[in-house]
């Protein structure tokens, strides 16, 4: 298979200080999520976390969505990720049900995973241009929606609907705008759950505080579509960092508890 090319579009013409290559936006990923996970767990009440910590999704989702464009084999990605998803599972439970089995949320990675099985199908549909390749790259799509929610992955339907929403308005005129827009839809018209009471100008309205997603596209406008240093090491260091960090915060939790 051909390596994909990147061409995306960003309201940034020219990145300031050169803008962010994958690895940097990866830790930005990974230290955002660390704080979120340190705030469900060894820091409760520090809210500041878990507002830093909805920047984590979205740009391991746009990460996804352009590691389909430059892997060579698709296959390949998709097994890397699926091992790791079986990985981490394991340590998720503990952290989610205080139990090695709790069927009842999956790991971030499931989330990721049918991700790239919407975005692959769609991608083939695209390539093909018929309209039986059309209905079936839908379908697919939504089925992997579907078992976002029916599977309990972490961020359900709308994890799903991110990546794919980060391959479909790839090359739109005006990306970012519609990026913007599906972003605020998913993360704050469509979301419901733990909100802040605010007050603008006097009128008091509330806001969900995964709303706070929404600013991950400034840190993914700025890519700049390099690969940045590591290799493929790197690359499953950080995969295997996932479980690791879930594991050694389980355990801190239990001995402080």
């Amino acid at each position: 298979m051909e390596q994909r090319q990147k061409t995306g579009s960003s309201p940034f013409l020219k990145k300031p200080f050169g803008g962010m290559d994958a690895m940097t936006l990866r830790l930005l990923a990974i230290l955002c999520m660390v704080l979120d996970h340190l705030w469900a767990t060894l820091v409760p009440g520090s809210d500041w976390m878990t507002f830093l910590g909805r920047l984590a999704f979205p740009i391991f989702a746009f990460q996804i969505s352009e590691g389909f464009f430059h892997t060579a084999d698709v296959r390949r990605y998709a097994k890397r990720l699926l091992l790791f998803a079986i990985i981490s599972e394991i340590p998720f439970d503990l952290n989610q049900g205080g139990t090695v089995f709790y069927p009842f949320h999956q790991n971030v990675l499931f989330t990721l995973l049918l991700g790239l099985w919407a975005i692959s199908a769609l991608d083939k549909a695209r390539k093909k241009r018929t309209p039986g390749a059309a209905v079936k790259g839908v379908a697919v799509a939504a089925v992997a929606c579907l078992l976002g929610t029916v599977g309990m992955v972490d961020y359900g339907a709308k994890g799903v609907m991110t990546v794919i929403a980060f391959y479909l308005f790839r090359d739109f005129p005006m990306a970012w705008a519609v990026q913007l827009a599906a972003m605020v839809a998913l993360n704050v018209v469509w979301f419901k759950g733990w909100c802040l009471p605010l007050t603008v100008a006097g009128y008091p309205f509330e806001f969900p505080v995964q709303g706070f997603a929404v600013l991950a596209l400034v840190p993914i406008w700025l890519y700049n579509g390099k690969k940045g240093p590591g290799g493929r090491w790197t690359q499953y260091a950080a995969y295997a960092f996932y479980p690791l960090h879930l594991l050694v915060l389980y355990l801190l939790f239990s001995l402080l508890r």
